[in-house]
Parts: structure tokens; C-alpha cells; sequence
């Protein structure tokens, strides 16, 4: 067994033929495309949903869906560290013309930015777009004029356009983003020229509201999907097909074991699976590696998403010893009362402000079965919680 093998990818959008699920959500982003090509206009979308749902695995879905059965030209571009509307644009464009590679309209995208384009690396097989900052201004500033000319360029080859902009956490507040995209929206509207485009925004529920806040209209101009977490039978699906891909064998019940770790997070599936993969060291996947192989998932789950963002947040030395307390057990829910049981008086003051700055953070959530109680909102988390519990009461024994 190569340990490198892995049929499972951490970090990164799941491969088309693990794709499970979202149904409903691919036919509205479909009808989405087929509606800008049917009716020759701009339609745009925004593709919500927590961390780790899924939302940039289903865009790429739909990006590749359209290639085939809508004969579509597009791109999926990453804009994590974008913060300039200008560099947006220009890595939009770079981005669909690096993706049209070996395509036939590629040399339509290449005549369409003139010289512009670059080889560079030792063999000259990656692209670069080297726009000058007036370049840039211009294009950004006559987005629907610049996207009209470039669709006269495509229309004899491609029935629409599919942009998925991406990831766009430093555009989010940015007044002039926001009020860019009501622009674009207002100008293709009103054009006299018919170009059949899709844009598709993907982000957390929080930088769709930031937007709004700085351009209300931008409420009504969005289609909003929204994504839901996996259900256990398309979490199943997931598992199988991945071990399968790869002839690895499980029995039923310790797949479910998975499943419940999973929690319907596809971040977490890829997580938890190559960690079996490697725990396991064979192909008869059994209970011993699977476990072990959730252990070490919840340690990479831990160091990855929640010390960035809810350890270093919480300083105080009450706070992380509430913590540890209150994760000592390996269970999904606790009551506010039974942990204050467990804490020093000077805890017990500091008790309420802790659990809404929890709260804040994600880390926990508001059980509406229980009055007063809490849950996690993953096993997975609650899991590594335990094991910083445990490694802190070692320290301090040590």
C-alpha cells in the first residue's frame, strides 16, 4: 500500500468523481447558466454556507458542468489575498486565460489582450498577465464594455461565460467592491449588447451581510444558495466511492463510525479519510487504524482551524482553563450548569462572558433541545478540545 495514494484530498475542492450530493443546489446554479445563455444577459449568484461545507468543490462542480453541457468559457479564480478591485479583475482575467489552455478559444482570449500575455518558468508552460496599473484602471472602470468585446471574440466558439469569484474575504469590505458589482449588475442591464454571462460569488454567510452593508441593493441583486451539511447517506457515498476508488475495503459499521466524526462537513471527510488512509497502512481498513486515524484527523483539524481562531483568541488563563473543563469528556453537549459545578469561584465570574465569546467564535452553539445547554458543533472539534485538555493536565502533572 503507498501511503502517498491516498484517494482523499485535505485543503483542497474535492475531485469531480467524489462529488456527492447537492442536487438541488447544482440545478438552480445550472438554471442559473442556462438562463444568462438562453436570455443573452448577466445573471449572479452568491454560494453561501459555514466553513467547510463545500461551497468551492460544488462552484468547481458547476464550472466543469457547464463546460460540457452548456458550452461555456469561465474560470474559478481565488481572491483570498486580493484586496484592490483592480488586482481582482486582473487576476479574473489571467485566471480564465491560464484555464482555457489547450482549449480552442484560448488564442481569442490571447488576441484579446494583445501582447500582454507572458510564458514564464524554465519551460515556459505558465502564463502570466502583465497589465499595467492604466491597463488595469481601464478594464476595472469599463468592466461591461471590456466583457462585451471579449465575448465578440468568443461567440463563435462558446455559448456563454461562467466566472467564480472566490474566496473573497479582503473584497468584502470594501465600499468600492460592493458598489462595482450593483454597477456591473445596473450596466448589463442596460446595454445594447447581449452577452450571456454568469458570475458566481463564493463566502461565508458574514462577508455576503458585509456587503450588503455597504450596498443594500446588492440584498435583491443576489441569487442566494445556500449549502446544507452532508446528510449521513451522502457522507456514506463519499466514503465508499473514495475507498473504493483506491480497492480499499471497510465493514458497514465502521464506515458509520466515520460518518458520525464527519458531521457533514466535506473539510472534515477529507481530513478524517486520509488519516485512516495513513493510519491504516493496508487496505483492510480496520477499527484499530480507523480510530487512531480520527485521533490524528482531530490534531490536524486542531492546529489548522480552530487554534488560529479560537486559542489565540482566548488569552486569558480562566478562559482556557474553563475550557479544558469543559471538554474533558468527549460529548457533543454540556449545560451551562453542570460546568459551573466543575469551575473556581474566579472562573464561575467569567463563566457567561466566556461561553458568548465561544459562541462568537463558532466554537459552540445554543442547544435548542436543552434549556441552558450547549453543543459542539462538530465531534471532531469536541474531540480535539479533549485532547488539548488532556496534553494541558500533563503538562501541568509533568
Amino acid at each position: 500500500m503507498n501511503l502517498e495514494s491516498s484517494p482523499f484530498r485535505p485543503g483542497q475542492p474535492v475531485p469531480l468523481e467524489f462529488f456527492v450530493g447537492r442536487i438541488k443546489e447544482i440545478e438552480r446554479l445550472h438554471s442559473m447558466v442556462k438562463a444568462s445563455i438562453h436570455q443573452q444577459r448577466l445573471t449572479i449568484g452568491f454560494i453561501t454556507g459555514e466553513r467547510g461545507i463545500g461551497k468551492s468543490s460544488l462552484a468547481n462542480f458547476v464550472l466543469r458542468l457547464s463546460d460540457e453541457e452548456c458550452n461555456t468559457a469561465g474560470c474559478h479564480v481565488f481572491l483570498g489575498s486580493v484586496k484592490e478591485l483592480n488586482e481582482m479583475v486582473g487576476k479574473t482575467l489571467e485566471q480564465l486565460i491560464k484555464e482555457s489552455i489547450n482549449k480552442p478559444w484560448h488564442q481569442q482570449l490571447r488576441e484579446f489582450v494583445g501582447n500582454k500575455v507572458q510564458k514564464i518558468g524554465m519551460f515556459g508552460i505558465t502564463l502570466e498577465l502583465r497589465l499595467s496599473d492604466d491597463d488595469l484602471s481601464l478594464l476595472t472602470n469599463n468592466f461591461v464594455q471590456g466583457m462585451n468585446n471579449l465575448w465578440g471574440k468568443l461567440e463563435s466558439q462558446r455559448d456563454g461565460l461562467l466566472l467564480v469569484l472566490d474566496d473573497i474575504n479582503g473584497l468584502a469590505t470594501s465600499t468600492e467592491f460592493a458598489n462595482w458589482l450593483k454597477c456591473t449588475v445596473d450596466q448589463f442591464a442596460v446595454s445594447e449588447h447581449k452577452t450571456p454571462i454568469c458570475i458566481l460569488v463564493v463566502g461565508l454567510e458574514e462577508r455576503r451581510q458585509e456587503l450588503i452593508d455597504k450596498q443594500p441593493s446588492l440584498a435583491r441583486v443576489f441569487e442566494l444558495i445556500e449549502i446544507s451539511p452532508w446528510s449521513d447517506d451522502e457522507a456514506t457515498k463519499f466514503y465508499q466511492n473514495a475507498f473504493q476508488s483506491a480497492h480499499a475495503k471497510m465493514e458497514k459499521e465502521e464506515l458509520g463510525t466515520l460518518v458520525r466524526y464527519t458531521g457533514g462537513l466535506p473539510v472534515l471527510a477529507h481530513e478524517i479519510g486520509d488519516a485512516v488512509w495513513r493510519a491504516s497502512r493496508s487496505l483492510e481498513i480496520n477499527e484499530i487504524g480507523i480510530y487512531k486515524g480520527i485521533f490524528d484527523a482531530a490534531e490536524i483539524i486542531g492546529r489548522k482551524l480552530l487554534e488560529p481562531q479560537i486559542f489565540s483568541a482566548i488569552r486569558s488563563e480562566r478562559y482556557r482553563s474553563i475550557l479544558r473543563k469543559m471538554t474533558g469528556n468527549l460529548q457533543m453537549r454540556f449545560r451551562r450548569a453542570e460546568l459551573a459545578t466543575q469551575l473556581a469561584d474566579q472562573e464561575v465570574k467569567v463563566m457567561d462572558n466566556f461561553l458568548q465569546r465561544m459562541k462568537k467564535l463558532r466554537a459552540i452553539d445554543t442547544d435548542p433541545e436543552v434549556r441552558g445547554g450547549y453543543r459542539f458543533p462538530n465531534l471532531l472539534h469536541a474531540l480535539y478540545f479533549m485532547i488539548e485538555a488532556e496534553r494541558a493536565k500533563d503538562e501541568k502533572i509533568g
